[in-house]
């Protein structure tokens, strides 16, 4: 059976519900047990495009595993547009579509070939398949009759996108999707998962690529360890690390940091450029300003650098703790 978006109750809370999830893996050869995940908990609202970030061993392969029914999870629940993962096995797998990050195509299978056996796999009758369709959509039509063996990584990772499409999955999961391929293909990538989010299918994506979670993502949770450590709208995210940077080009040269500016975090970087770096919820620019009118020193250009998404992520996935406002904390 196929679940189509609109069979989707527009009250359920989550498309993807994960409560007190744990997985715990039994050492080898009597070693010690590894617990890959501890207690997660993540909701996902239908149509939403959400980033999962961690660095590597963080969880995230785990997690998506038993989304897609390949690890059987040690505790918690798992539910996917209503369908509890122990009880409804196959609905879940009837509402979500996963794309592995290692490419995985039969070399011997043209794509059209490819599409109309995944198709079979899930059930869907000939007459409702949509073969031709996602060849277009994700721009396959041309080699749509010849070997998949022979076919570029790119438009092999686009057929693993179509294949994974064939139910018209209400849910897609992306692992890693644009791991290892050019940047022209990259955009042409963003370009299709923004469309098909704006079709209504809600998005789990994992990403390396900070800036393209940034750019893509309404909401993103950073694992680590196999904890959940943040979770929040990307520009929330973003303004949890209360850092800003001044970069001020002066009239003339300077021989050191002036007296007026010793209480600030200033730097030389050349000689008339100083980066002067504060925290917002501290300190007022004006002040700044004022130090240096009182050092004699002219302003002849200033700019300002604020924090991104990696600033986050490396604060949140290090031993550093990340500065929070004051309101915050």
């Amino acid at each position: 059976m196929t679940v189509q978006s609109s069979q989707i109750s527009q009250a359920e809370p989550a498309a993807i519900a994960i409560a007190g999830l744990r997985k715990t893996y039994s050492g080898r050869r009597g070693g010690a047990a590894r617990e890959a995940l501890k207690g997660v908990d993540l909701a996902i609202r239908p149509g939403e495009l959400f980033g999962l970030l961690g660095p590597n061993g963080a969880g995230k392969s785990t997690l998506i595993n038993i989304l897609a029914g390949l690890v059987i999870k040690t505790a918690g629940t798992v539910s996917v547009c209503g369908f509890d993962i122990d009880r409804n096995p196959r609905m879940v797998r009837s509402a979500i579509g996963i794309v592995p990050q290692e490419l995985s195509v039969d070399p011997f299978f043209t794509p059209r070939e490819a599409l109309e056996l995944q198709g079979g796999l899930y059930g869907v009758p000939k007459r409702e398949r949509r073969t031709d369709e996602l060849l277009r959509a994700l721009f396959l039509t041309d080699v749509a009759d010849g070997y998949s063996r022979r076919m570029s990584g790119g438009m092999k990772r686009r057929l693993m996108v179509a294949k994974a499409m064939v139910h018209t999955p209400p849910v897609l999961v992306l692992d890693e999707p644009t791991a290892g391929v050019d940047v022209e293909l990259r955009q042409n990538l963003w370009a299709m998962i923004r469309e098909l989010n704006a079709r209504g299918t809600t998005i789990l994506l994992t990403t390396h690529y900070l800036e393209e979670a940034q750019e893509l993502c309404e909401r993103i949770a950073i694992i680590n360890h196999g904890e959940v450590v943040a979770c929040d709208s990307t520009a929330n995210l973003v303004q949890r690390i209360d850092r800003k940077d001044l970069i001020i080009l002066l009239d003339r040269d300077l021989t050191g940091i002036p007296a007026q500016l010793a209480r600030f975090d200033a730097e030389q970087r050349g000689p008339r450029t100083l980066r002067i770096r504060y925290q917002r919820s501290e300190t007022e620019m004006s002040a700044i300003l004022t130090g240096l009118q009182a050092s004699g020193l002219h302003v002849v250009d200033l700019s300002t650098e604020e924090s991104d998404l990696e600033d986050v992520f490396v604060a949140l996935t290090t031993k550093t703790k990340p500065v929070l406002p004051a309101a915050a904390q």
